[in-house]
Formats: C-alpha cells, structure tokens, sequence
C-alpha cells in the first residue's frame, strides 16, 4: 500500500468513526478499541513511581479478574492510552469503569498519604473537578469518557500502535519505544515487559 493510500484509509476510518458514533464514543461488545484515559486538566500526576504503580497493578488485575484483553498500552505523564477488547460475556465499558473508579481513589489516597510536594495544588484541582458532578463525593481524577475509537482494520490498528508507542520518543524521554518501562513496546520488540499482552492476530 502507498503511503498516499495509508493516509486516505486512515483518515477515511476516523472520519467514519466520528459520524458513526458522535461525541460519546459508545463502545459495542465485541470489539477492539483504541482508548485514552485522560487527567483532569492534564494534571502532571504520573511522574512519581507510586503513582505509575497504580496504574500498572489495576491493569494487572483486570486483565486476571475482570476480563480485560490488553492488546498495548503506553503510560503518559498526564493520559494512558490503551488498545483492549474483553473476553467474552464480560463488558469493556464495565472494565473501564472499575478501573478509573479505583484507581481515582488510589492515586488519591497516595497523595494525601505518601511525600508530595504538590499534594495541595493537585488535590484542590482534582476537587473542584468533582464540584459540577453530583455523583463525585470529594476528588475527580479523570475526565469523562475514554476517546473510544473502534479499530476496524489492520491499517488502523498499526497506526494507533505506532503512535502509542513512540509517545515517549516524540517526548524525548527515551531514543527507542521499547527503551521506555511503562508501555507495551518492549513486548512488541520480544522483550519482557511489566505486563503481558494479547497480539493481533
């Protein structure tokens, strides 16, 4: 394929989707998504350990116990993206909303709790994040919704993977995607990586 037909096909599939959807991104059983998880006002929050850690084991243990098929991920300072489906009989948006649930209150708790020099500026945007939405008890560490983009080919699959993976180097925190400890390209290059990932078939 030509790279002038690689960039129709692409645009054309985003296009597609955004008519097809709307604004809520609605996800569908069955399907394989591409997802960004996004703090509120881009907070800085995942550039502590502590905090990535979170992140890493709730992953981990809906992918043992909730049903959370991991196809790549790749952890940003402020957003997560994700290329995930779920097993049979289980539901993504269920997975997806257990999991920000939880680690909101996480991430939460180790900020009031562990050494953090911004811990009242963060916690006072995250607080008044919460205000508008009668839901939110007290902090709101995600933004609504998850970008969910349904990936209907090969072509849109390998792009998103290119551009989850190379989130790093474009940041110039690493020269190579798999040099980078908090996302799947290790995996992708046959090396270990922190957590275990379905491939495309």
């Amino acid at each position: 394929m030509s790279e002038t037909a690689y960039l129709l096909e692409t645009a054309y599939t985003e296009i597609r989707y955004t008519f097809c959807m709307g604004l809520k991104n609605r996800i569908v059983p069955d399907g394989l998504y591409y997802l960004t998880m996004t703090v509120v006002d881009w907070v800085d929050v995942f550039t502590r350990p502590t905090y990535k850690h979170i992140i890493v084991d709730t992953l981990k243990f809906c992918q043992e116990n909730k049903g959370l098929k991991l196809y790549a991920w790749c952890l940003m300072s402020n957003h997560l993206h994700i290329i995930a489906a779920a097993d049979e009989g289980k539901n993504l948006s269920d997975i997806l909303r257990d999991f920000k649930g939880y680690t909101s209150r996480k991430i939460v708790t180790a900020i009031q709790e562990e050494p953090e020099s911004r811990r009242q500026w963060m916690l006072h945007r995250f607080e008044f994040s919460a205000k508008p939405n009668p839901k939110v008890r007290h902090y709101k560490l995600w933004q609504d919704g998850n970008e969910a983009k349904e990936i209907h080919s090969n072509t849109f699959l390998d792009q998103k993977l290119e551009y989850i993976h190379q989130n790093p180097v474009r940041a110039e925190w690493v020269d190579e995607p798999e040099h980078y400890r908090y996302s799947s390209a290790a995996n992708y290059a046959n090396l270990p990586g922190l957590l275990p990932i379905e491939f495309p078939d």
